[in-house]
């Protein structure tokens, strides 16, 4: 009888991040968030200091600025990277990979509330100029543009381990990921809508959760265990 993909008899051993880069994460996470809510005046000043700079120049090069607006309003976009989730979640599902379609559906859920959460209690001002090049809306802190991303590759390159893709392709994923992570961040801090530690913010709390959500499902899930040794 035909397994269905993705199941432990057809996956590699994971290579997932394990619980200590949770750990880090968090608490890096938690520390960030302390000083940005008590406003830590070295990092406010940082924050300024950076965000003006790449004002500066992007009031200058307005063809770059359209090259940004493109790249962060579509190609990383949050509902683009939803969307590559969703589209993730009913191959899954149509597999036969139900609760590992629903584990990645309720992890970007889960995404998007806790970076509304945050946002609401942190309620950090975006950056404010004279002649802004973009505007974005809801609080600043964290990006949930970045958050977004670093949820969304994660998870996409935890499935590309386990359904035990070949090499090249998991090397292919993770260049692309990585491009996408940093590069929604910079486009973020370029056009001016959020400060450098938002963008650090997004990328901490989106890494932790990640990580415990993959760690959770290898080791818990009903008959998904990771090989010990």
């Amino acid at each position: 009888m035909h397994s269905p993909p993705l199941s432990p008899t057809h996956r590699t051993r994971t290579p997932a991040p394990g619980p200590w880069t949770g750990f880090v994460c968090g608490a890096l996470a938690l520390i960030l968030l302390a000083l940005v809510a008590e406003r830590w005046s070295p990092l406010m000043r940082l924050d300024r200091d950076i965000a003006e700079a790449l004002h500066r120049r992007a009031v200058t090069e307005p063809d770059l600025v359209q090259v940004n607006r493109v790249l962060t309003d579509w190609l990383w976009d949050p509902w683009t990277m939803r969307t590559l989730i969703a589209v993730a979640a009913v191959v899954l599902w149509r597999r036969g990979a139900r609760l590992l379609a629903a584990w990645v559906a309720v992890t970007t859920l889960a995404s998007s509330l806790l970076q509304q959460g945050v946002k609401a209690a942190v309620g950090r001002e975006r950056p404010r100029w004279p002649d802004p090049v973009d505007s974005a809306h809801y609080a600043a802190f964290p990006s949930g543009h970045a958050m977004t991303a670093v949820v969304s590759c994660g998870l996409l390159l935890w499935l590309l381990h386990r359904s035990g893709a070949r090499p090249w392709i998991r090397r292919t994923a993770l260049a692309a990921a990585g491009v996408s992570v940093l590069g929604v961040g910079l486009t973020r801090l370029y056009l001016g809508v959020h400060w450098p530690s938002d963008v650090l913010g997004g990328w901490l709390l989106g890494a932790a959760l990640t990580a415990f959500a993959t760690v959770a499902y290898d080791r818990y899930a009903p008959g998904h265990r990771t090989d010990p040794g």
